[in-house]
């Protein structure tokens, strides 16, 4: 096993020494690299030795202030290089070997197919150079790529573009100088053959930005919805918060070969090619949401991340959490706010929620880790962002504005903590938020109990926060936070509305009534919390409530209510049909009205049981699936005709709800598996011209068809094989599939022409697709953990972090039933004592076990 050592954040020491100025050199060859570091550093302290963050580095030369020094003069061991005997001020010079090359890590400086490229967040730019890689070191960086003309015509690194090079032997250079000083995390270099578009933004001050984005020549064209989107962000980020861009040139490179989504390295963003690349052949509309949002989220991080930094990994939700709610907000505004909002619900209780009651539940500011990859978490991004979502509640839109506006003029060109940010926040509000503050130091999803009472024209309200322990048991403070509420009468008028500031452990609000109202409780989801209420007003909200999450709200309660009574051995509950009808005829935004009618996901349901078994889920889901399709067969049918228009591909809000409704009740009819329904997906395949369209039908005839599917799959696949970004639908499909044999026929996908363990979306579609289906990854005869285990100890020996990723598929461990538990142990255990096991897998199994 590597070095297992936990970081914790009390250990925090400020940095011993400043690095004033960064130059870089690159030598890029086909079988190595060499490194030339030189920088000029100053102690700031009394130590007398530096030591420098280094890993999987060949060493070749070493310089201080012109003096080469021997070996005697430095050590080098466990990823440190410590120089011996430093002035106050010098000059140190480092020359490096590295192999991007056989770099499967894909951390530092790696080939993504023919082109090199960098991912350095959160450390990954020490297996680039030995350097001080920490996020409160900044440093203006000026750096010079050299390599093939022929192969590598494109250099690229962060900052404005200085001077190009010509040298004799066919290769050349470019210089980059970023004048912002910026931590070695936001490092990035690019160099390949690659295909681009151009265009230019000019800010509000009049300068001319020029925008490019790099992708592989011949996918030109899918970038165009990318480049909207960039130029939608940087001018929503200055009417919203005089955010300027602040460099001659924004260049984006989507690459095939990442870990993330995306990295927001300054000047040169370096992007998971399906954050990029789209057009209405090959992408679905959920594909297009997911670049708008992806681009402005790494364009804003420019000022909430980048021109202001974390002062250490605690620190990230600091930068993640307010970008994500930023991108959010960015997304609403541009789409359908009440949308946006509910599908912001939906994955945070899908993800987050789910984290919070495993073993790997944390704050959104951790108190420790041993692999920092581990915490790019749903707690810290999404949590995260519902935590600044609430500050804005509570001190409201004009305050919070200024408060954005005071964080920027302190703390600009400044590596900073979330303290920091809170000060801006209560400093420019007038806001205490020192209760407030447990939000970030807690964890786990606080429960609010409603209870109510109508007495002599007066109704009172009252609300008990139940704080869940942490993970030793040890209980937690009551938290401070916003609930937005409304009073309807019997028949729906809205009689009041107002926010709540809940900050005890029980409370009481009374207002003076004629008649009792019906309540309406977080509305807009304004606080992360649980809400378990005295009283079943599900039916009247779906239909009355004036608040569009509240009507969501109230439809998943039912269906979860109603498919809760079926596990029991109850009747389907003829009130829940008959409120699933009255939606079925409501006038609305369609695709509100689609996510309405959605019921709700085997993750919500699992989170619902003591002891979690999903055969039962999957059996009650299947009944009232099947009773609701077979009731309103006649109305689905006439949904469908109404909104089914396969040549319209358009990506806007009309044209995506259309989609959403039609598809929404093709799925409802499959349930019956009849021929009618099946030549009505069969046909939506073979004539709609939306990508969306195709793969809905795909997966319906994949889960009800065998014959009709292996038509339509192979037809895919001879289409797209080539399609790197499509296949990955393909994968995903198949692995996600109900019918029997699913394991067998992801096992034989692996050999699949298409597929490359390397490339870590593939593995995502199909091996983390296969994790992420419920049936058969928790198959009770253990088939399905050993396979992922197998896969987890496979990929760690390539890449960590990506085994780390499939192996949070094990984190309900606890909660599952015996069976399911035996099996999965075992499975466990097998991982943890495969020898070599990197401290990633390490830290998340020692978790769940």
């Amino acid at each position: 096993m590597s070095e297992v050592k936990t970081i914790y954040l009390k250990d925090y020491k400020k940095p011993d020494f400043d690095c004033e100025r960064v130059d870089l050199i690159f030598e890029l060859f086909e079988k190595y690299s060499i490194v030339i570091n030189t920088m000029k550093l100053k102690k700031l302290s009394d130590v007398s030795d530096i030591i420098l963050d280094s890993i999987d580095l060949e060493l070749m030369e070493i310089y201080l202030n012109d003096l080469k020094l021997n070996d005697t003069r430095y050590h080098y061991k466990n990823e440190r290089l410590k120089i011996l005997n430093v002035p106050k001020n010098f000059i140190l010079k480092i020359k490096n070997k590295i192999y991007p090359h056989t770099n499967t890590e894909l951390e530092g400086l790696y080939k993504s197919g023919s082109i090199f490229c960098t991912q350095n967040e959160p450390e990954g730019f020490r297996r680039i150079t030995p350097y001080l890689d920490r996020p409160d070191v900044m440093s203006v960086f000026t750096t010079t790529v050299i390599a093939n003309q022929e192969k590598y015509p494109i250099l690229l690194s962060n900052g404005n573009k200085k001077q190009c090079h010509d040298f004799m032997d066919g290769r050349h250079g470019t210089t980059w100088q970023d004048p912002h000083p910026k931590p070695s995390y936001l490092f990035a270099l690019v160099a390949g053959d690659l295909g681009i578009i151009n265009d230019k933004f000019t800010t509000a001050s009049g300068k001319c930005i020029e925008l490019n984005i790099y992708c592989d020549a011949g996918n030109e064209s899918k970038c165009l919805h990318a480049m909207k989107s960039l130029k939608e962000s940087m001018l929503w980020d200055e009417q919203k918060y005089d955010c300027e861009y602040d460099l001659e040139i924004y260049n984006i490179v989507a690459v095939d070969s990442f870990n993330m989504g995306a990295m927001e390295n300054k000047g040169l963003n370096i992007f998971n090619s399906h954050y990029v690349l789209a057009d209405e052949e090959c992408a679905t509309d959920s594909d297009f949401m997911g670049i708008q949002s992806v681009i402005a989220h790494e364009y804003f991080h420019n000022w909430t991340g980048n021109r202001i930094t974390c002062r250490d990994w605690f620190q990230l939700t600091l930068k993640e959490g307010l970008t994500v709610f930023r991108d959010q907000c960015f997304s609403g505004d541009l789409n359908s706010k009440e949308v946006q909002r509910i599908n912001d619900v939906k994955a945070l209780r899908e993800r987050q929620f789910v984290e919070d009651a495993s073993p790997t539940s944390h704050p959104i500011q951790p108190k420790s880790y041993i692999s920092m990859n581990n915490f790019y978490t749903a707690t810290v991004y999404e949590k995260g962002a519902e935590i600044i979502r609430m500050i804005h509640t509570l001190i409201g839109e004009q305050n919070y504005k200024k408060a954005t506006d005071l964080y920027f003029e302190s703390f600009d060109g400044q590596a900073v903590t979330i303290n920091d940010f809170l000060w801006a926040m209560s400093e420019a509000s007038g806001v205490d938020l020192t209760q407030f503050e447990r939000w970030y130091h807690q964890n786990g999803t606080p429960k609010l109990l409603v209870g109510e009472d109508f007495k002599d024209g007066v109704y009172t309200l009252r609300l008990t926060q139940v704080v869940p322990n942490t993970l030793s048991q040890k209980s937690q403070n009551v938290y401070l936070y916003p609930l937005k509420m409304a009073l309807f009468d019997n028949e729906g008028k809205e009689l009041m509305r107002e926010t709540l500031k809940i900050s005890n452990e029980y409370e009481e609000f009374s207002w003076k009534m004629k008649t009792k109202p019906v309540v309406s409780i977080n509305r807009d989801f304004s606080a992360p919390i649980i809400v378990e209420s005295e009283q079943n007003n599900y039916a009247f909200l779906m239909k009355h409530d004036t608040n569009s999450f509240v009507r969501y709200e109230s439809a998943q309660s039912f269906a979860i209510q109603t498919l809760q009574n079926i596990m029991n051995g109850y009747e389907i509950d003829e009130e829940f049909i008959s409120s699933y009808g009255h939606i079925l005829d409501s006038e609305i935004d369609l695709s509100f009205k689609a996510l309405l009618l959605e019921l709700p996901s085997e993750s919500i349901l699992m989170q619902k049981q003591n002891v979690v078994d999903f055969e039962v889920i999957y059996s009650a889901k299947e009944k009232l699936t099947k009773q609701l399709a077979t009731i309103y067969k006649d109305k689905l049918f006439g949904i469908y005709n109404n909104y089914h228009l396969p040549k319209d591909n358009e990506i806007n809000n009309l044209s995506m709800g259309r989609r959403a409704i039609k598809n929404r009740v093709l799925k409802l009819l499959s349930a019956l598996k009849s021929k009618d329904v099946i030549d009505l997906v069969k046909n939506q395949y073979n004539i709609s011209l939306s990508m969306t369209d195709r793969i809905i039908a795909l997966d319906i005839l994949e889960n009800i068809s065998e014959k009709d599917a292996k038509v339509a799959l192979d037809d895919f696949y001879t289409k797209y094989k080539n399609n790197t970004l499509v296949m990955n639908k393909y994968f995903l499909i198949l692995s996600a599939s109900h019918r029997i044999g699913t394991l067998d026929r992801v096992i034989e996908l692996q050999d699949d022409e298409a597929y490359d363990e390397k490339v870590p979306n593939l593995v995502r579609s199909l091996i983390g697709g296969f994790a992420r289906n419920y049936k058969y990854f928790h198959a009770k005869d253990g088939s399905g953990y050993e396979f992922i285990a197998d896969k987890i100890i496979e990929i760690d020996k390539i890449n960590a972090q990506m085994a780390s990723g499939l192996a949070g598929a094990f984190k309900i461990y606890e909660k599952m039933n015996s069976i399911n538990k035996n099996v999965m142990s075992i499975q466990l255990q097998r991982i943890s004592s495969t020898p070599s096991l990197s401290k990633n897998c390490y830290e998340i199994m020692n978790k769940i076990l």
